[in-house]
């Protein structure tokens, strides 16, 4: 009977002792940034055909599978040119 009653008041203890350890009066406040929308083509390479040209390629050697992707939301219809020789891209 003794080995119960000890049984007993160690668990009566033991949960005593745990229920101190879960409280806090504080609240953690963890600040969200704003969702940052996709990186647009830029104005300077909508500005004729040879500097979409240039930045089409720049971007395809600098492309990465990790990076986000890039927006074309401002691009309705890409520079052309009736007198510009065509360019590699390659």
């Amino acid at each position: 009977m003794r080995t119960f009653n000890k049984t007993i008041l160690l668990g009566l203890l033991a949960g005593a002792l745990l229920s101190a350890c879960g409280g806090s009066d504080h609240e953690d406040v963890v600040v969200v940034p704003p969702p940052v929308g996709p990186a647009q083509v830029p104005d300077s390479a909508l500005a004729s055909s040879a500097s979409f040209t240039q930045f089409a390629i720049e971007q395809s050697q600098t492309a990465s599978d990790s990076a986000e992707p890039l927006g074309a939301d401002n691009v309705s219809v890409p520079p052309s040119s009736e007198t510009d020789e065509p360019v590699s891209l390659g």
